[in-house]
């Protein structure tokens, strides 16, 4: 893209990167088109601050467990449940990139987050890689909990759970958070076709596909998985404001839980 090579209509802009994504993005005026219907796109969709750009799913942190190793009574029921001394040991296992923890800040602030997070490493987890990884691996009985875990993802792993096994709770406030940002490249060859996948995507009719195939429809979609899962229940949203913070949130979490580091250059 930087170079100039990229031919492709419709891209997606990694959180990580997500500000030096924008320059190269053709500057439709998404949001506009949204709120005077001439696209049917929920408004909430779309980046409020960069018009063009469109984030087409959510993705929600839950606590897993395996009912064979601890009962339901005993998981934890709020985050800070995590910091008592039952849990302390490799108790529990969790995700070594911080999302949820990042997912956390819009309820709770940095400040109050960062001490979480200290205070949780403190109490030695089983640090691993991947949600299907660490869920799968709590199916077989590798340990009792995995914080933090994508929603989807418990779902998706749980359709294999022949034993039926897998347990869910929903932890509050329960951390939500925009994804699949997509917009239309800047050298696009077909940028009109390009506005209308994302268009088709992020309406009624794609948003329902997306739900149907993996439960990636976006909180602010109604009818939604992820809108019925939130309702009545307090939520930690990543959502615009934040969104661009987002690798900002990591990095000092990743400070916070004295993970090694090797020096930038």
């Amino acid at each position: 893209m930087k170079a100039g090579f990229a031919k492709w209509d419709v891209n997606y802009l990694a959180p990580d990167y997500y500000p030096e994504y924008l320059p190269y993005q053709k500057k439709f005026d998404v949001l506009g088109m949204a709120q005077q219907g001439v696209l049917k796109i929920p408004p909430s969709l779309v980046d409020p601050y960069n018009r063009h750009i469109v984030a087409l799913q959510s993705n929600a942190q839950i606590v897993a467990y395996n009912k064979e190793l601890i009962s339901g009574e005993k998981v934890p029921t709020n985050w800070e449940d995590f910091l008592k001394a039952e849990f302390k040991d490799r108790k529990f296992a969790t995700d070594i990139r911080p999302k949820l923890l990042a997912t956390l800040v819009p309820a709770w602030g940095i400040e109050k987050t960062l001490d979480f997070s200290k205070k949780l490493a403190d109490q030695k987890p089983i640090w691993l890689r991947g949600d299907a990884q660490i869920i799968t691996q709590l199916m077989m009985g590798q340990f009792q909990i995995a914080m933090g875990q994508n929603y989807k993802t418990f779902v998706r792993v749980q359709k294999k759970d022949v034993a039926g096994v897998l347990g869910l709770k929903i932890v509050e406030p329960l951390p939500v958070r925009l994804s699949e940002t997509e917009g239309v490249l800047a050298t696009a060859e077909n940028p009109n076709a390009a506005l209308l996948w994302l268009a088709f995507q992020a309406g009624p009719e794609g948003q329902k596909i997306r739900d149907d195939l993996d439960l990636a429809a976006s909180i602010f979609s109604s009818g939604s998985k992820h809108e019925q899962l939130a309702k009545g229940k307090k939520v930690s949203l990543i959502a615009w404001d934040h969104y661009i913070k987002m690798s900002e949130y990591e990095e000092d979490i990743v400070k916070a839980l004295g993970f090694p580091r090797a020096d930038k250059k």
